[in-house]
């Protein structure tokens, strides 16, 4: 039974791991995610292209987010964004079919983008914007999600990366012109453009590769959960006293009052709540997120 990617289409898997690829599976997903941060900390030039490109993109989208709400067309255009399940990679169990990011994920990135993000793009704590600071805006949002997105704004790289390596291995009988919709956005038409590629093509769709040295199979390096774990460290490198404390107490302050268990100790409090604190320090404080990143871009190695 032909199961990945080199058996399927008769490529040495040494000749894949050359070009740097992942070898995928084609009978069902792996659960592997591009991370937007190994583009940003990244050496390679194109990779810092990319990372631009993309945070060109979502400051166009905050540019265009408004507080009551936006046309419902436009919403579906600019913000909704299918899940790319020709990569084979992500949580799908059979196949390579999953949801990608729908309206809950659209209507939180417009309305936290002219919100909580309003200085996207003009940060003056972290070295660079990160596209990971969606992931930080609704519950639900993982790195998944994150890698979807990322795959969406980067298609154009991904399918002329898969192009190249198609017409030098892969034979002409395996491959297929397709036209493909959504692969880079025109901003003066502001509009999605379809373009043509070359490409391997198995049980009646394309295929893509992706580099091996932008996937991760852990979380994203910039993940809501590491801000529950990191928050004193966080939280104390913050220069300002002033606001380090106003943070702090703001944090106690919305911890509940617990009634103590026994006389020798109080009920330990969750880690729900302890979150639900966090949040709360966050969007009182949305700098809080940039000291975040600052403190992740410093570690980034």
């Amino acid at each position: 039974m032909k199961v990945y990617f080199s058996d399927v289409f008769n490529v040495d898997p040494d000749v894949i791991e050359k070009y740097g690829a992942f070898n995928i599976s084609l009978i069902n997903d792996l659960p592997l995610f591009i991370d937007p941060f190994l583009l940003f900390n990244s050496t390679k030039p194109e990779y810092q292209s990319l990372h631009q490109e993309m945070l060109k993109y979502v400051e166009f989208l905050r540019d265009m987010s408004v507080d009551k709400g936006i046309n419902p067309g436009l919403l579906k255009e600019w913000f909704h964004f299918r899940e790319i399940s020709q990569n084979w990679l992500g949580y799908s169990e059979i196949g390579n079919s999953g949801r990608g990011l729908g309206n809950d994920f659209a209507l939180a990135l417009n309305r936290n983008l002219n919100q909580i993000f309003a200085n996207f793009g003009s940060e003056t704590i972290t070295k660079s914007s990160h596209l990971e600071k969606l992931c930080l805006i609704k519950a639900g949002v993982g790195k998944d999600n994150i890698s979807d997105f990322t795959t969406n704004l980067i298609k154009k790289y991904l399918l002329e990366y898969t192009q190249t390596f198609a017409k030098k291995y892969i034979k002409k009988k395996m491959r297929s012109v397709i036209f493909i919709d959504r692969v880079y956005f025109n901003y003066s038409t502001r509009s999605w453009v379809t373009d043509q590629f070359e490409l391997p093509t198995y049980n009646d769709d394309f295929v893509i590769l992706t580099p091996k040295d932008i996937l991760t199979k852990d979380d994203t390096w910039i993940n809501k959960s590491d801000i529950v774990r990191s928050f004193k460290d966080i939280v104390a490198s913050v220069p300002n006293n002033v606001l380090r404390a106003k943070m702090d107490q703001y944090f106690l302050s919305n911890l509940p009052e617990r009634k103590k268990k026994d006389k020798r100790r109080e009920k330990k409090l969750t880690n729900k709540e302890i979150a639900t604190a966090i949040g709360a320090v966050i969007g009182k404080f949305p700098e809080f997120i940039d000291y975040y990143i600052r403190f992740k871009e410093e570690n980034g190695d």
